[in-house]
């Protein structure tokens, strides 16, 4: 019996989860499939991809940093969300010669929110950072009802050359220091959309800005709350959520695009949490 193959490319890649992820979700319906992770080939990565699908039986593909924007390049064809992405995280077979590329990363977040109750429709949305990872998530959050969407940027112009790319009145643009001398309402989420929790940092957003949000998300995930989510709790923020439930959630939407059915990613994240 022939077992499909997928794959999880990046560099590094020796700390993805991802093959348990999709391990775990395989086994929700008694089905084997081979999740391997493998190094990508900097500067030819197309090389790397050519080299896994030439495998017939290498259905899909997962494609982390710093690969994103080289895979869009590769792919036969891109889905409506990819190009406004302007990055892929996924790459689906779709016959031998044809590929297409996907994006989960904005679903991922959506399906976590939704998981925990929080209801984007009408709400006004803070993204601090002006990446690749806030702009994968802006369309998501649009299509789902959300009023109004704030990016602040240490640079303005980066944060603008994002908002004008999604060419809708809902979309804003403003930098910490703007944000910190003009009062606003209170944002219903605020999601720290840069890796600056990885090394302990703060991004510079004001106090009062972050002590009067509903619910305060950091796209990082750690074996404890991140600096940035225990700062917002210490200022009362109530509702918190690290990144982990998007992780699982891009991954189950990968895996519907493959398989064909959406996982229970609950118990995946009780597990992934109790490992971490």
């Amino acid at each position: 019996m022939q077992i499909d193959k997928y794959a999880v490319f990046g560099d590094p890649i020796e700390q993805s989860r991802s093959p348990l992820i999709h391990q775990t979700f395989a086994k929700q319906r008694n089905e084997r499939i081979d999740y391997q992770k493998i190094l990508g080939q900097k500067g030819n990565f197309s090389a790397s991809l050519d080299d896994f699908f030439a495998d017939p039986n290498a259905k899909g593909c997962n494609i982390t940093s710093p690969f994103k924007q080289d895979a869009l390049q590769w792919v036969t064809e891109l889905s409506p969300a990819a190009v406004d992405a302007g990055a892929i995280n996924t790459i689906i077979r779709l016959d031998e010669n044809r590929f297409r590329g996907e994006t989960t990363d904005g679903a991922g977040l959506v399906l976590d929110l939704k998981h925990q109750d929080f209801c984007i429709s009408n709400s006004r949305i803070l993204l601090i950072g002006a990446g690749g990872a806030a702009r994968g998530v802006i369309l998501p959050l649009l299509e789902q009802g959300a009023k109004q969407i704030t990016i602040v940027n240490r640079t303005k112009a980066k944060a603008e050359d994002l908002a004008n790319w999604f060419d809708n009145s809902n979309v804003l643009a403003t930098d910490f220091l703007q944000m910190a001398s003009e009062s606003s309402q209170p944002y219903d989420l605020i999601v720290n959309c840069t890796s600056a929790s990885l090394s302990g940092q703060l991004p510079d957003l004001s106090d009062d800005v972050l002590s009067k949000a509903s619910m305060v998300y950091d796209m990082v995930y750690l074996s404890a709350p991140t600096a940035f989510l225990e700062h917002a709790s210490r200022l009362g923020v109530v509702n918190t959520s690290d990144g982990l439930g998007m992780l699982v959630g891009q991954a189950a939407h990968s895996f519907n695009f493959w398989r064909g059915y959406m996982p229970d990613i609950e118990p995946v994240m009780q597990q992934i949490r109790s490992m971490l």
